[in-house]
This record gives C-alpha cells, structure tokens and sequence, in this order.
C-alpha cells in the first residue's frame, strides 16, 4: 500500500511503539515483526488464528480530549463485543515518551478484513494485526 498520508516519522513510531497486553504480572509486549510466544499461546488456548491491536484514541494521530478519547475508546469495546468474547486491555506507549501513552484493546478472533473496517470506522492510520504465526504486523489504512 502507497503509505504518502503517512509519514516516514509516524511509520518509525508506530513500528517502534511497545503494544503492551494486560497488565501487571501477565501482561506482554507485542512488538511490530516479533514473534510472540504469550500471543501464540492465547490464539491456541482459545482457539483462534488471529487477533488485532487496536486503539480509538487520537484519529490519525491527532491528540485529542481526553473525554473524547474514553468516550471512542468506549465504543470501539462496544463494537468489538460484537465480534468477539475475547477482548484484554493494552496501551500503546512509545518507548521513548515522546507521545502519550494509548488505551487500546486486542481481540481476538477478529479477521484481517475486519480489523481494517473497525481501524477505519475509528480513523486510525493503522492497526497490528497478527495472524496464526502471532508475528505482529502494522496494516496501514490510508
């Protein structure tokens, strides 16, 4: 896909940012073109061969309030509620600090075209989606 509506700047970001999984001693980090064995082993306990990362916050990476943001991350779970039962809680976080971290969610289950539809309907630059190898992948979407 021709990536000109983003920039070479956000692409580096968005492949260095740490897509964490839940939280305190079981939570992960899903990393862009890294295996992932935790993820491998989710997609196998509740058999399933892929699952998407996805976030509503900031629409094509510009900040928002933060009631706007909870009020698009609330409807993004809504939505995905629908296609899934298996949804866990993530951040976003850049490595460096240098952005705010994001709330965001993986669920699983979701396939590949869906994922792209539910990161647009949020205006979302991109979305990580992993298929059975559980390697992370950015999918670009405009």
């Amino acid at each position: 896909m021709d990536h000109t509506k983003i920039s070479i700047e956000k692409i580096s970001a968005y492949e260095a940012t740490h897509y964490a999984v839940g939280s305190g001693p079981d939570a992960f980090i899903l990393r862009i073109g890294e295996f992932s064995p935790r993820l491998k082993d989710l997609f196998n306990v509740n058999k399933v061969s892929c699952g998407v990362f996805i976030t509503a916050f900031n629409p094509f990476g510009s900040v928002q309030s933060g009631d706007a943001n909870e009020t698009a991350h609330l409807k993004l779970r809504a939505d995905l509620k629908k296609i899934t039962s298996v949804i866990l809680d993530g951040t976003g976080a850049d490595p460096m600090g240098d952005w705010p971290p994001e709330a965001s969610y993986l669920a699983l289950g979701v396939d590949q075209e869906t994922a792209e539809q539910l990161g647009r309907r949020f205006h979302q630059d991109a979305i990580v989606w992993s298929r059975s190898d559980a390697v992370p992948s950015l999918l670009f979407l405009r």
